[in-house]
């Protein structure tokens, strides 16, 4: 991070705690059958979100979730806007059919990344609910997407940039603003 970066804690370590135990007693509550359940996160912070909601959903059910990632990179809109990255290698380790299927992602914004991931998700099949969770709403919608699970929402300009911070990546964790 430059100098000139100024950052904001959003969520402390221990919030962010916090707000994912919340986050799951929520899926334990809203969705009837876990085992039907696949989470899918989508990169890069979505995947290490799903993983970290998946030992939480096992240590609060003893449910063994399945769990795969989806990369709409080559479902987007705006490719030549935001450009591409490393591709992940998509995997979605079940028939998606009669599934219930809940996209992770670190940070909705315009809705754009959903769209693409839920474009890419049906290319897989049809599966029987998409429900989807972010950490943080920043607000600036371009399409009607809205998350069923949020941590937490948080008004940014868009000169500003959310960062979720894990762990077992970063050493360090929360959620940041950033800006630019």
């Amino acid at each position: 991070m430059s100098n000139k970066t100024k950052r904001i804690v959003i969520l402390t370590e221990v919030e962010l705690r916090k707000t994912i135990a919340r986050l799951t007693s929520e899926i334990i509550e809203k969705v009837k059958n876990l085992e039907n359940l696949l989470l899918v996160g989508i990169p890069t912070r979505g995947i290490d979100l799903a993983e970290v909601l998946e030992k939480e959903l096992l240590s609060k059910t003893g449910v063994n979730m399945k769990k795969g990632t989806i990369d709409p990179t080559f479902y987007r809109d705006d490719q030549n806007r935001v450009g591409t990255r490393l591709i992940k290698a998509t995997d979605i380790p079940t028939p998606i059919e009669k599934q219930e299927i809940l996209l992770i992602d670190d940070v909705i914004y315009t809705g754009r990344t959903i769209r693409a991931a839920m474009d890419a998700l049906y290319s897989w099949g049809r599966p029987q609910r998409v429900m989807l969770l972010v950490m943080v709403d920043r607000g600036h919608r371009e399409l009607p997407i809205q998350p069923d699970f949020c941590g937490k929402k948080v008004q940014t300009s868009k000169n500003e940039s959310i960062s979720l911070r894990l762990n077992n990546i970063d050493n360090e964790e929360g959620v940041f603003l950033e800006l630019l």
